[in-house]
């Protein structure tokens, strides 16, 4: 009896050190910036929600356009808004991908708080489960607000994914996180002159 729970013991013992020594398999996730599936480890620290790891600042900004004008620097992924005495409020935001990049001088022709979302007919040709309107709110992919540009389809609006700031991931639309969005809405002025530059 003593042999039969000692080789138990023993074996169990044997089986618990094995295992804490043995590197854990690593559990894929998908990351939403990339979109790939990566190990968890290697995922890029998100900050917190609400918040870009780029933080709005007044710099010195030397330009010809008058104060009001945005100025979207596209290579850079920063918006520029130009204020008086030489220098701009600049934004880190997130710009359109690979084949979705564009650029002009456009107006702001209108502003909307919490603004609904109709996705362009092309749009759900690519992504056909998306729905054909979407009510404003906290999971709109517009956000908290929407600067529309010209006649054009695209729109400089928040977002719920502050992690994608400085990214190239959207399809032509400028973005800015929640906060910083409301704070431009709030500096913006329709009729307001935007630049694009890529």
């Amino acid at each position: 009896m003593f042999n039969i729970k000692s080789t138990i013991a023993i074996g169990l013992s044997i089986i618990l050190s094995a295992s804490s020594v043995m590197p854990a398999a690593a559990a894929l996730v998908y990351d939403r910036v990339t979109g790939t599936f990566v190990e968890e480890a290697d995922l890029a620290p998100r900050p917190r929600a609400g918040s870009s790891a780029i933080r709005k600042e007044i710099v010195e900004y030397e330009t010809s356009y008058k104060p009001g004008t945005i100025v979207i620097e596209t290579d850079e992924r920063r918006l520029y808004l130009v204020l008086d005495g030489g220098k701009a409020m600049k934004y880190g935001v997130g710009v359109g991908r690979d084949g979705f990049t564009w650029q002009g001088t456009h107006r702001i022709t209108r502003k909307a708080e919490w603004p609904g979302w109709t996705p362009p007919p092309a749009m759900r040709k690519r992504v056909p489960d998306l729905p054909a309107y979407m009510e404003g709110g906290p999971d709109n992919p517009l956000g908290a607000r929407a600067l529309y540009i010209g006649s054009t389809l695209y729109r400089v609006h928040g977002t719920s994914e502050p992690w994608s700031i400085g990214q190239a991931v959207s399809s032509g639309c400028i973005r800015l996180t929640n906060e910083d969005v409301a704070d431009l809405y709030d500096r913006v002025a329709v009729g307001a002159m935007i630049v694009v530059n890529h």
